[in-house]
């Protein structure tokens, strides 16, 4: 299976297994991702993890094997597009933590993926590059829109115009990953300890201040007040009186 799900406790682990294509995304993966999302976002894990099977390698990003084969098949084209659209907004907009560890190179698609995550773990061996202008190409505006958010315009110009790659300490200098470490377990296991309605509901406001947001609505207005009535307010307020770990259920 070149694309799966794993459980382990409080981290859902978004796993790409396809080593003998650099983890390249073909359709069927693009197709199934959205479903795999989704099946974490309704499990009890507290956190998702989007990872490689095999040290040392990301994604490489679409199969451009398959695309080659494909080219001038303009419904496949159009059904490859509507595939790759709704994997990367189900993923930017899942209901749960996301992070993506990365480890090795995390090209174009690839690059879109990691973008999508919440928060970006990088080893030092990753590379990180956007390479459509190889290709003659034009990376979709939604995953350009991510790139832009992550490390501002001039620099996503800088990596788009120039399909370089970059190493993982550029990547961190310019805001594309948070972090340069040999796991994102740590931080799994940190944000899992926390409440989940504290921050699915943080992860909502910052998506939308993300797409334009600036004031409070009816909305966002009542998610704050429901807070305060909810179990993880009663925990967490109890937990820091008495000096001891909140636990969150």
């Amino acid at each position: 299976m070149t694309l799966r799900l794993e459980r382990a406790g409080a981290i859902a682990r978004l796993v790409i297994d396809r080593a003998e294509k650099r983890n390249a995304f073909a359709q069927a993966m693009w197709e199934a991702l959205p479903g795999l999302v989704a099946e974490a976002v309704a499990s009890d894990a507290r956190v998702i993890v989007l990872q490689s099977a095999t040290p040392g390698m990301f994604c490489a990003g679409a199969d451009i094997g398959e695309l080659m084969a494909n080219k001038d098949d303009a419904a496949w084209r159009a059904a490859n597009q509507a595939a790759i659209n709704r994997a990367q907004h189900d993923l930017t907009r899942a209901g749960k933590p996301v992070i993506a560890f990365v480890d090795g190179d995390c090209v174009g698609g690839g690059c879109g993926l990691a973008l999508a995550a919440d928060i970006r773990i990088a080893t030092s061996r990753a590379r990180f590059g956007i390479t459509p202008a190889n290709l003659g190409l034009v990376y979709p505006l939604h995953d350009t829109k991510l790139l832009v958010d992550a490390v501002g315009p001039g620099q996503a110009k800088r990596m788009l115009f120039s399909a370089e790659l970059i190493d993982a300490a550029e990547a961190l200098r310019i805001g594309l990953i948070e972090r340069i470490g040999d796991s994102a377990d740590g931080l799994a296991e940190t944000i899992a300890a926390k409440s989940l309605h504290s921050t699915t509901g943080i992860k909502s406001f910052v998506r939308h201040i993300l797409d334009g947001q600036a004031d409070d609505d009816a909305q966002t207005r009542a998610v704050f007040a429901d807070a305060f009535t909810r179990p993880d307010f009663a925990e967490g307020t109890a937990a820091f009186m008495e000096k001891r770990k909140a636990n969150f259920v």
